[in-house]
């Protein structure tokens, strides 16, 4: 069943609950009690009689933001019939049918006189927290759907990015850029991605509770896709190996570059990157960065090469009566500085030989692989510096199933494209038959971050199916150095070093696509519409209080 298909049956459900648990409310309202089952046009009544803008009843079947309107309109209908009690508004949230089916079939239920003249204080108090509280409701609604429909904001909470796209940096992501994914889990709270709090295991999101309802679901769509995400794009997507979330729009997010679109064929010699046989094309916003290993008579000032060099993760381990110290993502220029310390013996980039495989494992008997950390796919004998030469699968290819190949494929067939999976003694069966190849049905990207030696991406967790993708980052509208702890640094994770929250303000309102090494900021737009908003909020109240005194 499609996407609309399975909408349009959700919102029939609905509207028949509607109007089953309210008809003879809307009988007494001096409406047909027809009009209890239409969609939309029952909750356009409600706002009608209630008196607020009936243009909401357009955001009552919305996903995600419907829900919340729902129970708004639900509340209003409550007390037209006198429920304003606290009692009366929580089970009309919680059990909204089920409640407003028993006030419908009560006998002694009837409209209440709403004159203002006949109030009392308390009630005319009460009266104006409901317009405090609509208000903050509207405003979260508003902001559900700018979040939802629009652009959703992002942190760069590790370092596989740098230094484009560097720790602390909070971005804006345009959904729309790749063409809109419709929601798949419509009945979810706002602005949270996949669990509600840490509250069972530390660190293992799977016994969490989730932010939505996943037995209601709608099936992949994107709508409006106007062009294709394009090689060296910076590109926001969720993880596709999620184990949590069976809804892939829930899966964590994730930011990386697009090295290789669907059809590529992408590689990695000796740590450097190559697509299509040819060295990868470097951006003027990208910074060449690799690992390397240093050997010092003593040690190192960390905390004031940071201070130097900016992002800077490194592990140090004591050597007698030197020190060892592994950096990640150090440029050429970087690189050739810390060379130059006094303490420094020998420096060498640390680059892993062929025929090294990249497989971790789980347990200390090397039973148990662990997929999230292991080199894809697990049976190529590839690490992160010798990759490939790996095709990225196109829509409408035919691919050669059998046991070599199977470990490549087998997570887009099985997780990505939804069929039964299943090796019997050599003979693979898709859903059901046995075959020797598979037609790819959507298209595939690999996904690296920039700091290729500390990037967990494509190499490690495979192709990124387009279905995953969310968008496009548009801009930086924060930068906050210190944000996020350096775990990957043993003197945050293990010493405890931590350094003070400071605003990078040269990074704020940058656009991040762009692809140029000096990139303008626009902060100073964001200041004018600031200032206009509220200059423009400050200006009609003014108008409104001189109005006023003019009468």
């Amino acid at each position: 069943m499609n996407y609309f298909l399975t909408y349009t049956v959700y919102v029939l459900i609905l509207s028949v609950l509607m109007g089953i648990s309210t008809w003879k409310l809307f009988k007494k309202l001096g409406y047909s009690p027809l009009f209890a089952f239409i969609p939309f046009y029952n909750y356009f009544i409600i706002l009608k009689e209630t008196k607020h803008p009936k243009w909401w009843a357009l955001l009552s079947y919305l996903p995600i933001v419907g829900p919340i309107m729902m129970s708004v309109f639900h509340l209003y209908l409550m007390k037209k019939f006198g429920k304003s009690l606290f009692k009366d508004q929580l089970l009309t949230v919680i059990l909204p049918f089920i409640y407003m089916a028993t006030v419908n079939y009560s006998k002694d239920t009837e409209l209440e006189d709403e004159n203002d003249l006949y109030l009392t204080e308390e009630e005319k108090n009460a009266q104006k927290k409901d317009t405090f509280m609509g208000s903050i409701t509207f405003a979260v609604v508003f902001a559900t759907i700018i979040h939802v429909f629009v652009t959703q904001p992002f942190g760069i909470p590790t370092g596989s990015m740098e230094r484009t796209l560097i720790v602390g940096d909070f971005l804006f992501v345009n959904k729309w850029s790749y063409g809109y994914r419709l929601p798949m889990r419509p009945v979810a709270i706002p602005f949270l991605q996949g669990t509600i709090m840490d509250t069972g295991e530390k660190g293992n999101p799977k016994d969490d509770p989730k932010s939505y309802v996943e037995a209601v679901k709608l099936p992949y769509e994107r709508i409006f896709q106007f062009s294709k995400p394009q090689r060296n794009d910076i590109v926001v997507f969720n993880y596709p190996r999620d184990s949590v979330h069976t809804s892939l729009d829930r899966a964590d997010p994730y930011v990386k570059r697009l090295v290789a679109v669907a059809g590529d064929t992408f590689e990695m010699r000796d740590g450097r990157l190559f697509v299509n046989g040819k060295p990868e094309t470097v951006l003027g916003d990208q910074e060449v960065q690799h690992r390397y290993i240093v050997n010092t008579g003593s040690q190192l000032d960390i905390p004031s090469l940071y201070n130097t060099f900016g992002f800077l993760p490194v592990q140090e381990i004591p050597n007698g009566n030197g020190f060892i110290y592994a950096f990640q993502g150090l440029t050429n220029k970087t690189a050739a500085e810390i060379k130059k310390l006094p303490q420094v013996i020998d420096m060498k980039e640390d680059i892993q030989p062929k025929g090294e495989s990249a497989i971790a494992y789980r347990d200390e008997a090397r039973t148990k692989i662990d997929t999230t950390n292991s080199i894809f796919p697990i049976n190529s004998g590839w690490n992160q510096d010798q990759y490939g030469p790996l095709k990225i699968p196109k829509k409408g290819d035919v691919v050669t199933l059998n046991e070599k190949t199977l470990p490549e494929y087998q997570w887009i067939i099985k997780n990505y494209e939804h069929n039964s999976l299943e090796n019997k003694n050599g003979k693979i069966f898709v859903n059901g038959k046995e075959t020797n190849q598979y037609t790819i049905q959507q298209d595939y990207y690999m996904m690296v971050g920039d700091n290729r030696d500390a990037s967990l991406d494509a190499r490690f967790f495979g192709f990124v199916p387009e279905e995953n993708i969310v968008g496009k980052p548009m801009f930086t509208w924060m930068s906050l150095e210190g944000a996020f702890k350096d775990n990957s640094s043993s003197y945050q994770a293990n010493k405890g070093w931590f350094f003070g929250m400071k605003v990078r303000w040269d990074r704020m309102f940058k656009a991040t696509n762009t692809g140029e090494a000096n990139k303008t900021s626009y902060w100073w737009i964001a200041a004018m519409i600031l200032v206009l908003f509220f200059g423009w909020e400050y200006f009609m109240k003014l108008f409104g209080k001189k109005k006023e005194d003019e009468i």
